[in-house]
């Protein structure tokens, strides 16, 4: 359509004619000084606390500290290009990000920008990210459990629809895969998944990502990348971002699954923040309200009432430790926070115990509430017989051959702590843990010996699909156990038993395993 084409002079001119006229306040400010990912701006007095800030080239900050004179803006990109002198806008809107079904299956940053190779959201409706937490009237009770595929945590330390459980320890000791094999575990559950990386190595949220859609049902999985090349800013937000996104699956009745790892990032970088904002600096440098940024996050995870839809936001947060030190600052008002806490142990993983979960210090507020009845009947006195086992362990460590009664407690609690380990990415079925558990109680493992174990429990998915269909069909429709189910199970597992025990390996050679200095081992 050219100038001199009449269509085009009416479309000129009609558009003319709609232009609004009239006055329009716009709010500007001045760059005062920038750095780290950091802006002081002087000049916008009206601005709100966590308001979006657009620079002059495009790019976008949020209002983190309000003083008289200056405002201190967080950067969400890259602040190369701004300098000292550049006009600063404020928006009137807080921070939001997109929601909805759209996001399933994707790779996005805090900000729900796509970081995969996929078309661009098509979702159009956003919620802040910052949200006030389910009121105790708008509450339910954790009932619901939460089936992770673990033995030892579903067994011992079990988790509930709406709860908030810290996993917890040293660096490189299996956090970050104990909490993505409970989103693979969610397969063939009905609950959303959202993992939410802070801080991580492009490598770590690239293992984890192969994990999730090479073996979970990623179609049901968001994952909410802030890597630790990624600004500051970013890194703060993916938290309350990646609860949003779960929010709104929660409040249509749905249940989501959270994962944000890991809040000892998160709370380094409010520091680092806190510090350039030139905020007083408290314990350990890290500014009063570390606390409070914390708890308003975690508190958002609920199992909502049935008049508001019985939905559930499920927490799983990570922490790291150094050396062991539970009593650190963040891990200390995490574990105050938190309904729990799964610890892991760095001597039991170099020792080949995976999961290493150090089962003395881990705990769930919540427990046998949200435990499936079948495997709270199964376990039994479970947890007392390894407790009873790790401490006469540690005697049988000053020499002399135990008899009797403590002999067949340490022959048993070998075959418990060899059944409670399980490979990475491989959950199991609630008819896997409830087999093995009478497997272990019924004392069908004692007389293999402990390397037929590992054996035992590998193959056991695979006998009791072939050889006790019918009780896998029970209990995976009914979560029920009838004596005629039992009967079945126990008759496959004892052929698998029998099939094991000509591995050769004296009996003997466990208790002897348990005294380090005769196997030469480090006390």
């Amino acid at each position: 359509m050219l100038p001199d084409d009449p269509d085009w002079r009416i479309a000129a001119r009609h558009a003319i004619e709609n232009v609004p006229l009239g006055p329009r306040t716009e709010h500007k400010g001045r760059v005062e000084e920038i750095s780290d990912g950091v802006a002081m701006i002087s000049g916008l007095r009206d601005v709100r606390l966590d308001e979006v800030l657009r620079f002059q080239g495009g790019q976008i900050g949020f209002a983190r500290v309000l003083d008289p004179d200056l405002i201190g803006c967080v950067l969400l990109d890259a602040a190369t290009e701004i300098e000292a002198g550049d006009a600063v806008f404020g928006t009137g809107e807080i921070i939001q990000v997109p929601v909805g079904d759209a996001l399933l299956g994707r790779i996005v940053d805090p900000l729900g920008r796509p970081l995969d190779d996929k078309d661009e959201l098509s979702t159009t409706e956003r919620m802040p990210i910052e949200r006030p937490a389910p009121s105790i009237i708008e509450r339910d009770l954790v009932t619901e459990p939460v089936q992770t595929g673990m033995l030892v945590v579903d067994t011992l330390f079990a988790l509930g629809r709406g709860q908030r459980e810290l996993i917890v320890g040293d660096h490189s000791t299996g956090k970050t895969t104990l909490a993505i094999d409970a989103m693979i575990a969610q397969h063939a559950s009905d609950m959303i998944c959202i993992y939410v990386a802070v801080g991580q190595k492009t490598s770590s949220v690239r293992r984890a990502i192969d994990a999730l859609q090479s073996e979970g049902a990623f179609e049901r999985c968001i994952v909410l990348v802030a890597g630790s090349a990624s600004a500051p800013g970013l890194q703060w937000i993916a938290p309350y971002a990646g609860m949003t996104m779960a929010e709104y699956f929660r409040d249509q009745g749905k249940h989501a699954l959270v994962v944000i790892d890991d809040l000892s990032k998160h709370a380094a970088t409010h520091r680092e923040i806190a510090l350039l904002t030139r905020q007083s600096p408290g314990r350990e440098a890290y500014p009063g309200d570390v606390f409070y940024i914390h708890a308003r996050l975690l508190e958002r995870a609920a199992k909502l009432s049935k008049d508001l839809g019985g939905g559930s936001l499920t927490a799983l947060p990570i922490a790291e430790t150094d050396a062991g030190n539970l009593s650190a600052f963040i891990p200390t008002n995490l574990i105050s926070i938190t309904d729990g806490q799964i610890v892991l142990d760095s001597a039991l993983f170099h020792q080949g115990q995976k999961p290493a979960v150090d089962v003395g210090l881990s705990v769930s507020r919540v427990g046998g509430k949200t435990q499936a009845p079948i495997l709270r009947e199964a376990a039994g006195s479970l947890r007392l017989d390894y407790a009873q086992f790790l401490e006469l362990e540690v005697f049988t460590r000053f020499g002399g051959m135990p008899e009797g009664r403590v002999r067949q407690q340490l022959t048993r609690g070998a075959r418990i702590r060899e059944a409670l380990k399980q490979s990475q990415h491989s959950p199991f079925r609630l008819v896997d843990e409830v087999a093995l558990l009478i497997a272990v109680q019924s004392g069908l493992l004692d007389p293999l010996p402990v390397s037929a174990v590992t054996a035992f429990r590998e193959r056991l998915p695979a006998i009791l699909d072939s050889d006790a269909a019918e009780s896998v069909r029970v209990i995976s429709e009914t979560g029920n156990l009838d004596e005629a189910a039992r009967a079945m199970l126990i008759a496959a597992m004892t052929g698998l038993a029998s099939s094991l025990s000509a591995i050769k390996n004296d009996t003997s050679h466990d208790i002897e395993s348990h005294n380090p200095e005769r196997t030469g081992e480090k006390a």
